[in-house]
């Protein structure tokens, strides 16, 4: 794909990923969200629709396997250029010599940060989007800034940085507009990036994102990410796509489940769901403007037993869901885009490749985390439908 957004020629996201972190050792493949960090940052250079293809500079074989898996194209990081003391522009610099291979019209590049994981495909291209528009030679990430700066004058007192101390006190939203460049993607036009070797080549635009204020350099900035992937909609799509949802469908083994059975000396089985799971479904349901199903290939009963205590309608000991998706939806005058989908292993691929909103949970299979549109941040059983219920709640308020 060519971009739209850069007249000069194709744009490619560059990733510096490299095994070694002192602060937070495996940095690069530490989960947030159910995601690696690494993982997220190439999510969010494919989705981005001015981005003709994403690459991921590393030293790290594991590295390199997880870019690939979720779509990226891998650049193997010279030794002399994976060091602590190694500048992100030799990086970039190198990545650039190397991807020309594949982009020989090359006009832009677009540097993310794995540090900073909750960036998207549409932050990116708002981005390429102002800096297209103002003409500039850069851009970055910022987040906006509120508070009262000071910084100490020559004799060591603290004055007023965006304020006046000596004057009546301002209120912080009558304050002049400030920004923190918050690290988590700059882009470059490619011809005064290589002619400068900085990432400050030029006229600079600024994009504004509403990020979280957190880059990942210990242990707890991890944690907190994780914390905030969790318990929030950081990582949820945008309200575009969750309003177009009139129906949800759902496998069971993995979605509804832990993906576990617990089998006797008798060979019955039994699964465990969770209350939280049930509680969002029936808040959803209880709206009525969301159609439900559980769809399943397992034969077991546990399937219908579970549907008759939600009040959902099911179809269990399905082989063909694509084929059984298009009779239902059919019957209910919607079409594939009004479709969210959620599953979690290989007999879902194909449903979740149709479905205009395809969600999986964070313990689904890697090829299934690679392809789906939403990964919920919680495992399948263990409030992922919740979180998934939550967001479809959340936007029909």
């Amino acid at each position: 794909m060519t971009s739209t957004l850069s007249p000069a020629g194709s744009t490619a996201c560059v990733i510096l990923a490299r095994g070694g972190s002192k602060g937070v050792p495996g940095k690069n493949l530490r989960k947030v969200g159910g995601l690696s960090l690494v993982a997220r940052a190439v999510r969010a250079g494919v989705a981005a629709r001015g981005v003709a293809a994403t690459y991921v500079s590393t030293d790290s074989p594991g590295i390199a396997a997880e870019a690939r898996a979720f779509g990226a194209r891998v650049i193997a990081r010279p030794e002399e250029l994976s060091g602590d003391s190694a500048t992100s522009e030799s990086g970039w610099l190198h990545a650039l010599s190397e991807l020309r291979a594949d982009l020989p019209d090359v006009g832009r590049l677009v540097f993310l940060q794995c540090t900073s994981p909750f960036t998207t495909g549409d932050d990116i291209d708002r981005a390429l989007a102002q800096m297209a528009e103002q003409d500039a030679s850069c851009a970055l990430s910022v987040t906006p800034n509120h508070t009262f700066l000071w910084h100490r004058d020559d004799a060591g007192f603290g004055r007023g940085t965006n304020h006046d101390e000596t004057r009546q006190r301002q209120r912080r939203q009558d304050l002049p507009p400030a920004y923190g460049e918050n690290g988590a993607f700059y882009c470059v036009d490619v011809a005064a990036f290589e002619k400068t070797g900085q990432r400050f080549c030029g006229p600079v635009a600024l994009c504004p994102v509403d990020h979280p204020p957190l880059e990942i350099d210990s242990v707890q900035d991890l944690e907190l990410c994780a914390l905030i992937a969790n318990s929030s909609h950081a990582s949820d799509p945008g309200p575009e796509r969750l309003e177009k949802v009139r129906a949800l469908v759902m496998d069971f083994d993995g979605v509804h489940t832990d993906n576990l059975v617990h089998t006797d000396q008798d060979g019955r089985e039994s699964v465990t769901t969770s209350r939280g799971d049930g509680m969002g479904l029936s808040m959803l349901r209880d709206r009525g403007d969301v159609a439900l199903m559980i769809l399943s290939k397992e034969r077991n009963p546990v399937v219908l037993r579970r549907a008759e205590k939600l009040r959902i309608e099911v179809q269990h000991a399905v082989d063909d869901k694509v084929a059984a998706l298009e009779d239902w939806l059919a019957e209910r005058q919607l079409g594939w885009a009004n479709l969210a989908y959620i599953g979690n292993d290989l007999n879902d691929l194909a449903a979740l490749e149709r479905a205009g909103l395809s969600v999986c949970p964070s313990d689904s299979h890697p090829e299934i985390l690679a392809m789906a549109d939403w990964v919920l941040p919680q495992p399948g059983g263990r409030g992922a439908l919740r979180h998934l219920c939550d967001a479809l709640l959340r936007i029909r308020e």
